[in-house]
């Protein structure tokens, strides 16, 4: 019998509609019966894409036994974190706050008013490798809430007062000049990994947004970033991170290297990927970054762009429940297709063995400069460039022809106005009319979703900050690529309805 996650929009919630657990989607109902029969809530917070989510399902949200505790003994709400960023920042930071780490499915214990007071991630069904089953943790947090209600309310409170705290804004004014921008370029530089690119150690996640401030530094002189900016989005690229055959980037790296992803692709770290390597070839005139923004552009239009013109949210990291399975490839598939000859130059490139570099498979990259490679083989770098893009080309042929990963189609409005300022930005840059033309079908359906100057995020959801700004940047921008007056009166609506609603006229900010 399915729950009510059946009545809801979110294909994530859609997967846990027929859970034996009585789940709830968040909202007053579930709260009112916590507060009436006063039990503790168990908000569970994840996404469609998300590997372990999906893992957790599996062993504990499709199991009697424990639904059956769950139904008993809690309130339970299942939330998108991609349709709620507002409830989930907040538990985020609380268990954050609790564990000292966080992530998703974020398995949340909450007061009847909503307050945390225990937190995890992903829990096992029973003990396992040092982590406490599921079960035993539900049993434990009812038997602390019916019988040391103290204790909670103390643990819940604290936790309340310190996300609280965090929240607090000064007043004091503050200006953000040359000095502030030369000191966090300074912070940022230092946590430089010279060897692979990127900041930091593992897991890396694709540093987009700090790219893009160093390279607005560099251009007006700083020219130690180069390297630095160049050299990251060239080893992310040719990483196993980015996917080879398809284009596109997974959401981030397991290791230092970009080697192992964990394999889901979200729309908003390609759309910010996308433009952030238009301007970097708009910059550098390297020949290699318009590639990969091309392909990934290339790989929004194929696989993740609506016949409305909307672009969907997400790509599964699993297939036929394995996590990568749909990407990764034995040598012996790869010299099947692709012959003896031109084979044995495309592994070579491509980092391709008999032993795998990934769980026995191998996960495209390209760890060598791909000049000493063709040096090496005795082929010029020409015959190695066309080697490589007819593998590719085959390749992706076979793999269309697996079972495909899943795919969120939920359309979110801020995801989509970054995606659309990416292929407005790239229309201009490339000056191609194909993105023109995207950017026009995406602008016209985002200006669909305007009432009464009012946006929504994904269905029935009110729009956030998030949908009002990346709207307005992206229709801002398909201003420029189209010269339809339309686009910028419509972003300037928009702007004037985040004054409006969003400012913080006591503290600054939105």
């Amino acid at each position: 019998m399915p729950n009510r996650l059946a009545n809801e929009s979110s294909p994530y919630l859609l997967q846990h509609a027929h859970n034996p657990v009585d789940w709830y989607p968040w909202g007053e109902e579930a709260l009112a019966r916590a507060r009436s029969e006063d039990k503790p809530i168990f908000l569970s917070i994840g996404y469609s894409a998300c590997h372990w989510c999906h893992v957790m399902e599996r062993e504990s949200f499709e199991n009697d036994a424990i639904a059956d505790l769950l139904n008993r003994e809690f309130v339970a709400i299942k939330v998108d974190r991609e349709e709620r960023p507002d409830i989930d920042t907040i538990y985020m930071q609380a268990v954050q706050l609790m564990t000292g780490h966080g992530g998703w499915p974020m398995s949340m214990f909450l007061t009847p008013d909503g307050r945390p007071f225990y937190a995890g991630t992903y829990f096992p069904p029973t003990d396992r490798q040092g982590m406490p089953g599921f079960d035993r943790v539900l049993r434990h947090v009812a038997d602390a809430y019916r019988s040391r209600r103290g204790d909670v309310e103390a643990a819940s409170d604290e936790v309340q007062q310190a996300i609280s705290s965090s929240m607090q804004v000064t007043t004091a004014d503050r200006v953000v000049d040359r000095i502030a921008l030369d000191r966090a370029t300074q912070r940022i530089a230092q946590a430089y990994d010279p060897a692979n690119g990127g900041f930091g150690g593992a897991p890396k996640f694709p540093p987009s947004m700090t790219l893009d401030f160093l390279m607005q530094v560099a251009w007006r002189g700083h020219d130690e970033l180069r390297e630095i900016i160049t050299h990251t989005l060239t080893k992310m690229a040719r990483g196993g991170m980015y996917d080879q055959i398809g284009g596109g980037f997974h959401r981030y790296s397991v290791d230092a290297h970009w080697l192992v992803p964990h394999f889901e692709k979200m729309l908003y770290d390609n759309a910010l990927l996308a433009r952030l390597y238009t301007r970097a070839w708009q910059w550098t005139k390297d020949p290699f970054f318009a590639r990969i923004a091309n392909e990934i552009l290339g790989f929004v239009q194929r696989e993740m762009t609506s016949p409305e013109g909307g672009f969907y949210s997400t790509l599964d990291a699993d297939s036929e429940g394995e996590e990568g399975k749909f990407y990764v490839w034995s040598r012996a598939e790869v010299m099947e297709v692709l012959g003896a000859e031109e084979g044995r130059i495309f592994c070579a490139l491509y980092d391709i063995t008999d032993r795998g570099n990934w769980e026995g498979k191998n996960i495209l990259n390209v760890p060598r400069d791909p000049e000493s490679v063709a040096a090496d083989l005795g082929v010029t770098i020409e015959t190695l460039t066309d080697i490589a893009a007819r593998g590719k080309c085959k390749l992706y042929g076979v793999r269309s022809q697996r079972v495909w990963p899943a795919r969120d189609e939920k359309i979110l409005t801020g995801w989509n106005g970054w995606m659309l300022a990416a292929f407005a930005d790239a229309a201009v840059a490339f000056d191609r009319d194909e993105y023109r033309g995207v950017a026009k079908r995406n602008a016209d359906f985002l200006l669909a979703r305007v009432s009464d100057g009012r946006l929504s995020r994904s269905g029935r959801i009110p729009g956030l900050l998030e949908d009002y700004s990346g709207a307005a940047w992206g229709l801002a921008l398909a201003y420029e690529a189209t010269h339809e007056r339309r686009y910028l009166d419509a972003a300037r609506d928009l702007l004037e309805q985040i004054l409006t609603r969003f400012a913080d006229d006591e503290n600054g900010g939105f």
